[in-house]
């Protein structure tokens, strides 16, 4: 089906930029006798978050974890939701994602050729504005929970590489404990059953809860791009530093 093969696509695309990434380069000073490559392997100091990944992706969640916590007021977890949501990239993003909404293949649906492709457009971005804004900006302002993601930015691939998956279940409350993430969970539930309404492809509960699903894979892959992202660019900057 469409959405698993771009689901596959996806996990090919993070793996090839992740091998090639600079958190694989050996630390200095590490002897390879003691430990393996793969658990010796760190990253440079946490580079500041870019508004936007590779000029495109939007980036406004993110944050470096070695910095003192410290709460956000519910202005400003809906104004990350407002960004995330409403941000220009979002709407190329869901034109992507067009073609991973379940039912896309049918074509009594929605139609075909340019009409066909247009409803389902509108559908996925309403879709995404709405998932974007109960998940990380109404939910976590009701449940006084924080949106964003704990950059860690350096450590072993793999600690990194773990960090960024749990942070979909494991959240931060406003005084900064560690809890369930139930705002991402929650507000994802909520937005497939809203899109429900509008979406005749999703009556079933098989479809309703592969959608849920997808969301919640697309926002995990989401976060190990916020983690690994800087490393890829400063690794291309520095080549093209290097060349001139």
């Amino acid at each position: 089906m469409i959405h698993r093969k771009f689901l596959q696509f996806l996990t090919s695309f993070l793996l090839a930029a992740l091998f090639s990434s600079p958190v694989f380069a050996q630390t200095p000073g590490t002897s390879d006798e003691s430990v393996s490559p793969e658990t010796t392997i760190e990253s440079t100091k946490p580079a500041k978050p870019d508004k936007r990944l590779f000029g495109v992706l939007p980036n406004y969640r993110t944050v470096d974890a070695s910095i003192p916590f410290s709460p956000l007021t519910p202005r400003q977890k809906l104004s990350i939701a407002s960004h995330d949501s409403f941000d220009w990239p979002t709407f190329l993003l869901a034109g992507v994602m067009t073609f991973a909404m379940p039912g896309a293949e049918d074509k009594h649906l929605y139609g075909t050729g340019l009409e066909g492709f247009a409803n389902r457009y509108i559908r996925t971005s309403a879709d995404q504005i709405i998932g974007n804004m109960l998940s990380e900006g109404f939910m976590p302002v009701l449940l006084k929970q924080d949106p964003r993601y704990f950059r860690p930015g350096t450590g072993t691939f793999w600690s990194r590489l773990r960090s960024a998956i749990t942070q979909i279940a494991v959240a931060r409350d406003d005084s900064g404990r560690r809890t369930f993430n139930t705002s991402e969970f929650l507000g994802n539930a909520i937005a497939v059953s809203i899109s429900n309404a509008y979406s005749p492809n999703l009556r079933s509960w098989s479809s309703s809860t592969e959608k849920l699903g997808l969301q919640i894979g697309t926002d995990t892959f989401s976060n190990v791009v916020k983690e690994f992202g800087p490393d890829i660019k400063q690794k291309f900057l520095h080549r093209h530093h290097k060349k001139a």
